[in-house]
């Protein structure tokens, strides 16, 4: 039982000494993932959806 409080209190300063984003930065990293998401996302439904005419029209 004392090891997992000893794991827990280690963790907790570890924590501690971590550099957290301040609000600014949070957001913007934030802006910056969900524009890249959705780029992929529109990009890879246009090849996708372009693949799958072209298999359709070759089989045809």
């Amino acid at each position: 039982m004392q090891r997992i409080v000893n794991f827990f209190r280690e963790v907790g300063r570890e924590m501690r000494k971590v550099s957290w984003p301040k609000r600014k930065e949070l957001t913007n990293y934030t802006i910056t993932v969900l524009a890249t998401v959705a780029f992929f996302a529109v990009f890879f439904a246009v090849i996708d959806l372009g693949i799958s005419n072209l298999i359709r029209f070759i089989l045809e």
